[in-house]
């Protein structure tokens, strides 16, 4: 049995070598694909991790040092490092994981009627800020008042 997975990921990484340079008709493989996301090729490695739902300019920092890559062009990678950068940001909670445990908690929130539930249940901003005014991306466009008429200017 082991024999057998060590012969699947030689294959694995013989085969992630050959796609990075493998063009179809003339079509080019546009980027690598981590964390349900594709990564460009043409974007260094630091800001096309921000690609991945989840994964910001601190945590894509954070994966590369914890490799030891430097930031490098995504088309530049080894298979190796590849590999080693798939599990790594495996090891972090990103993409559909994440939006569904953030769905869940929000739905959580207004299953229990507490205030910040009742806020997003009415699509109202739910950290304090001033809804008199603002909140207009909350809140959808501007809807006029029938019959209501502007003050006499004097």
């Amino acid at each position: 049995m082991l024999g057998l997975r060590r012969s699947a990921t030689t294959l694995f990484d013989h085969s992630q070598s050959l796609l990075r340079n493998l063009s179809f008709h003339g079509l080019r493989v546009q980027g690598i694909r981590v964390g349900n996301a594709e990564v460009p090729n043409n974007k260094p490695l630091k800001t096309g991790l921000q690609e991945v739902y989840g994964i910001g300019r601190r945590k894509s920092h954070q994966v590369l040092c914890g490799l030891g890559i430097t930031n490098k062009l995504a088309r530049d990678l080894t298979g190796k490092e590849l590999i080693d950068l798939r599990e790594e940001v495996g090891m972090h909670q990103h993409g559909d994981e994440l939006r569904r445990r953030v769905g869940s908690e929000i739905q959580r929130l207004v299953e229990v009627d507490c205030y910040r539930g009742s806020r997003h249940r009415h699509g109202m901003p739910c950290r304090g800020q001033r809804t008199k005014t603002n909140a207009r991306t909350k809140k959808g466009k501007r809807v006029a008042i029938a019959g209501k008429k502007k003050a006499p200017r004097k």
